[in-house]
């Protein structure tokens, strides 16, 4: 009995032990130039049904009762259209996504948060945000049939164009957005599956894909589809890149009865500046150069590599501008956007995670802005797609909420 005890006893002390070396820690200092560091929890996902007063003063409406709509959804945690065939949809595995505890990095680069854009009233989140040439601020906005979801600007932020849904047709899911060399401006379709190309002055010049035929891409067939297209990043050339794949919240295709729709893993599509066919690459999920989700993208304006960002495997994968891999940098928080500022440095937003990072080449956090996850001053539900002006300050929109935030860098 006495060694029966002892040997409890012994036992308990190696279990106790190991469950107390297996409790994560929940902050941790500034280190080797990485900012402090902690966990902050959740906040509810309004899916874009806000009000935002002026000066960027939010309000959330009651989320709907029942299962979640495409409209009500969209941009949330809780997604599920046509996810029964995908592993890693939210909520199969492991907590959902209102139950993380989110990496915070102390934001002290002395940035300031504004609210100078007033958005037309009624729902809708702002998945993307881009400037041309003139300073002018385009703006991409989740909204209803008939209300304008692409609006411009000018430097004093006073709306100048709105371009509406019977020149570029309704976006299902409107995602990523960037401005080419030209100053033509690019929106994404995630749902509809297509990419098109807008004049400065509001026409359609370019549709890539077929409106609501989600595929692959094979040249020598003639079939130019795309799948899931979530953001698009130019070269120095003025080469293309699309980031194909959602990840979390898209079908995995690879048993779909069309067949036209049989790759089922997210890619890279590569063209040149005309819309040819260059080539593509795959993430096919996991492994060294591999990826889940392309939902960043970006082109390191110093070497022309394409960084990667893979959004709910928090990682981010390089390759270079002719789709060899380089590396893989795992990160601690979600990679939802990436951009590079006007000295070159990259940066990382961190989607529900709340915050824009910036990195090393080496994926190394050294500096941080924003307040975390929220609807409060510096706060968001998703930092997404975002832009830098000359003077390194930063535009961005909220994916859940219809506000555009002007983060202003400290006078040097």
């Amino acid at each position: 009995m006495k060694r029966h005890l002892l040997g409890i006893a012994a036992v308990t002390l190696i279990v106790t032990g190991a469950l107390a070396q297996s409790v994560p820690p929940v902050s941790g200092p500034a280190k080797d130039g990485t900012p402090a560091w902690y966990l902050q929890g959740s906040f509810p996902d309004p899916g874009g049904r806000t009000t935002v007063a002026h000066g960027g003063i939010v309000t959330a409406a009651p989320r709907p009762a029942g299962p979640p709509t495409v409209a009500s959804a969209a941009g949330s945690g809780n997604f599920r259209l046509g996810c029964d065939h995908s592993p890693v949809c939210d909520g199969k595995f492991g907590p959902g996504r209102q139950s993380l505890q989110r990496v915070q990095y102390e934001p002290k680069l002395g940035y300031s948060f504004t609210y100078p854009i007033d958005l037309p009233p009624g729902f809708g989140g702002v998945p993307a945000v881009a400037l041309d040439s003139k300073g002018n601020l385009w703006v991409y906005q989740r909204k209803p049939v008939g209300s304008p979801q692409l609006l411009q600007y000018d430097p004093a932020y006073k709306l100048i164009q709105t371009v509406g849904d019977d020149v570029i047709g309704h976006a299902e899911k409107a995602h990523g957005m960037a401005v080419d060399a030209e100053d033509n401006v690019w929106i994404l379709d995630t749902t509809q599956s297509t990419a098109k190309k807008v004049s400065p002055g509001g026409k359609l010049l370019m549709t890539i894909g077929e409106a609501g035929k989600r595929g692959d891409w094979i040249e020598d067939k003639g079939q130019r589809l795309l799948w899931q297209p979530v953001m698009i990043a130019f070269g120095r050339n003025g080469d293309i890149y699309i980031g194909e794949g959602h990840a979390n919240e898209s079908p995995n295709d690879t048993d779909s009865p069309d067949p036209a729709n049989q790759s089922g893993a997210s890619r890279i599509i590569h063209l040149d500046k005309t819309g040819k066919f260059i080539n593509q690459w795959y993430g096919n999920n996991v492994g060294q150069g591999k990826f889940a989700s392309s939902h960043g993208l970006a082109i390191d304006p110093k070497t022309g590599d394409v960084w990667i960002g893979d959004r709910e495997e928090y990682r981010i994968v390089v390759y270079s501008g002719d789709g060899k891999f380089l590396r893989t940098m795992q990160m601690r928080n979600l990679v939802c956007a990436l951009q590079f500022d006007a000295d070159g440095n990259p940066w990382m937003a961190s989607g529900q995670d709340g915050q824009f990072l910036k990195l090393t080449r080496d994926g190394k956090v050294i500096g941080a802005i924003g307040r975390g996850m929220g609807i409060k001053e510096g706060q968001f539900i998703e930092a997404s797609y975002w832009v830098f002006d000359k003077h390194n300050n930063l535009y961005a929109g909220d994916t859940s909420v219809g506000r555009v935030t002007v983060m202003r860098a400290p006078r040097k």
